[in-house]
């Protein structure tokens, strides 16, 4: 497992990827800029620079609140901050180890994610 940082303006949030391949070929793309983004209220989302190898992935994952998420289909990470139904095409990544406050908020969102290893 990796543990990375999630840095929103003064706020560092902490956690860990899985030990899978999905998770290993994300954590290889750190450190990252992106700019998330809210998405039907349940989510914050944003594009990724490459697609992240799925190998080994189940087709469908019920996503929990601070899940860290591939929506395969689109390509895009997505973070969840409210629970959410078993989706096709959604493959976990990790999960925060703490509260995701900094992230709920309106508007883009700057981020840096980086590995903490």
């Amino acid at each position: 497992m990796t543990r990375i940082q999630v840095t929103v303006g003064g706020n560092v949030l902490f956690a860990t990827l899985d030990d899978t391949t999905p998770g290993q070929d994300f954590a290889a793309m750190l450190p990252l800029e992106v700019t998330l983004t809210d998405y039907h209220g349940i989510e914050k989302v944003a594009d990724l620079p490459r697609e992240i190898d799925t190998s080994g992935a189940p087709a469908s994952y019920k996503p929990e609140t601070g899940d860290i998420t591939l929506y395969a289909p689109w390509g895009n990470l997505a973070i969840f901050y409210k629970p959410f139904q078993e989706s096709r095409g959604l493959v976990r990544l990790g999960e925060f180890d703490g509260p995701i406050d900094a992230l709920i908020r309106d508007g883009s969102i700057p981020v840096r994610i980086e590995a903490t290893d």
